[in-house]
């Protein structure tokens, strides 16, 4: 039912970025085939949510039937993705060019942290070091400490996967009209300096400044951050517009002069004790009964185990329960070409036979492959 139903995508397997685009094309109704390595140590677990939706054929990439074998089924794909070191590919016979001659209308996708040129092209990295040298990690966390780390959202997942699904998708609507394929160097530092685009512009205009927890958005302001409540848990607000500020001390019934000075930054710092003070004498559940709805621009602040039960996500099924698994539904929604979770995670080489079947080898081919020890 998914939107890109029909759509056939090779995933060379590989962890954090390529394994997430991978999911949100499957989600989407992509049949995405993910080739593991054949002596890939532990099979994988049916819980990992990354790897849901796809099916798994296992390869030896060293056994020149098994190079010969992922030419061939590139020859039926319409995209690859890769996640490996810049020359990798190449390395292993199955560079841009050498696929893009067996299939000139194949897209194939490079997620790296780097990019594929630059002096730290060859060097290893997490998204903490892609995202410190784009600039957006030292903007990041409390004034007197270092920058906090915001889990590998921003880097693997945000400026990642995300910029790799949106190459793939724009290189497949530009094919429609060239007929050609394409490759796309989807760069982590490159999409996480992306993200930062409006934080430029505001610099430009001198409403942001280098110093972290000095603006708007970073905690610096006492109406955009986190408090905590009597019980030890937390809530958030973000009461920038003057009228829903005006609620949250309506609400929370404050009649301090000072509090009226909203954008007085130098009062900040005073402003963010006395909300300390105030939201320290009441538990989270008494200030979500309060304020949750409102125009205040509130929310509590739920951990993981916590936010699949949430009224709101409840009501829009945001959380489902797949094969026994607690995971994120499918995003975002469409009205017609509805995504689905197709299947939990496939072991390592659980669909190779399967596959190769569904994708035009014959039975004889096939055991020609195992007789090789190519799968």
């Amino acid at each position: 039912m998914g939107p890109l139903q029909g759509l056939k995508v090779l995933e060379m397997a590989g962890i954090g970025p390529g394994p997430f685009c991978a999911m949100m094309l499957a989600d989407m109704g992509a049949e995405v085939i993910r080739i593991d390595r054949l002596n890939q140590k532990g099979a994988g677990h049916r819980a990992n949510v990354l790897n849901r939706g796809r099916r798994s054929i296992a390869l030896d990439l060293k056994n020149p039937a098994a190079v010969e074998a992922v030419l061939r089924l590139i020859e039926e794909a319409d995209a690859l993705i890769e996640g490996f070191r810049p020359g990798v590919m190449e390395r292993l016979g199955l560079g841009p060019d050498v696929c893009l001659e067996r299939n000139p209308k194949l897209i194939f996708g490079r997620m790296t942290g780097w990019g594929q040129t630059g002096p730290l092209a060859q060097a290893a990295g997490h998204d903490i070091n892609y995202i410190s040298i784009a600039g957006a990690l030292g903007a990041m966390g409390y004034s007197d400490r270092p920058p906090s780390p915001p889990l590998n959202l921003v880097g693997d997942f945000g400026g990642g996967a995300m910029y790799l699904l949106t190459g793939i998708l724009a290189a497949l609507h530009e094919r429609t009209n060239s007929g050609h394929g394409q490759v796309i160097d989807a760069a982590m530092t490159d999409g996480t300096a992306s993200l930062l685009s409006p934080f430029f512009g505001l610099m430009e205009m001198n409403m942001w400044t280098t110093d972290r927890q000095a603006n708007k958005l970073d905690g610096g302001a006492h109406y955009y951050g986190s408090y905590e409540c009597s019980d030890g848990k937390y809530i958030s607000i973000g009461s920038i517009e003057p009228q829903f500020y005006a609620l949250l001390l309506e609400k929370c019934e404050i009649n301090d002069e000072e509090f009226l000075a909203q954008q007085d930054q130098s009062a900040w710092p005073l402003l963010r004790e006395k909300l300390e003070k105030l939201f320290i004498t009441k538990t989270r559940s008494e200030w979500t009964d309060l304020m949750e709805g409102t125009d205040i621009c509130f929310a509590p602040i739920l951990d993981l185990g916590e936010a699949p039960s949430h009224p709101h996500n409840v009501a829009r099924d945001t959380y489902v329960e797949f094969e026994g698994v607690t995971q994120p539904a499918p995003a975002p929604r469409f009205s017609r070409t509805q995504s689905e979770i197709k299947s939990s995670a496939a072991m390592v080489g659980e669909h190779t036979e399967e596959i190769l079947a569904d994708w035009g080898y014959s039975d004889k081919e096939i055991e020609q492959l195992r007789t090789a020890k190519a799968i």
